[in-house]
C-alpha cells in the first residue's frame, strides 16, 4: 500500500451507523465490526477514486491535525489483510 494506491471497500462490505449503539459498523458476510471514529472516517473515504495521499490530506483537514500518513497506511494495510479493502 503506497501513496498512489486507491483503496476501496470490498464489494461484500457495507458501512452503517447504528443509531441504537451510536456506533459505526462495517458489515461483512457473517461478521460485524464495530469501528472507532478514525477507522470509520478512513473507510468512508475508501471509494476507489482517492489515493491514500488524498485520503490522508482529507483526514488531516477533517481532524485539524497533521502527520497521519503512517497511521492511515497502517490501518489500511490491516484492513486489506482482514479482507475489508482492496487496492
Amino acid at each position: 500500500m503506497d501513496a498512489d494506491s486507491k483503496p476501496r471497500l470490498v464489494p461484500k462490505a457495507m458501512l452503517k451507523h447504528d443509531k441504537v449503539r451510536d456506533a459505526d459498523l462495517l458489515l461483512l458476510p457473517e461478521r460485524v465490526v464495530q469501528l472507532n471514529v478514525s477507522g470509520a472516517a478512513i473507510l468512508r473515504l475508501c471509494d476507489g477514486t482517492r489515493t491514500v495521499g488524498e485520503l490522508v490530506e482529507r483526514l488531516e483537514e477533517q481532524f485539524d491535525t497533521s502527520g497521519l500518513n503512517d497511521d492511515v497506511v497502517a490501518f489500511l494495510r490491516d484492513a486489506r489483510d482482514q479482507g475489508w479493502v482492496v487496492t
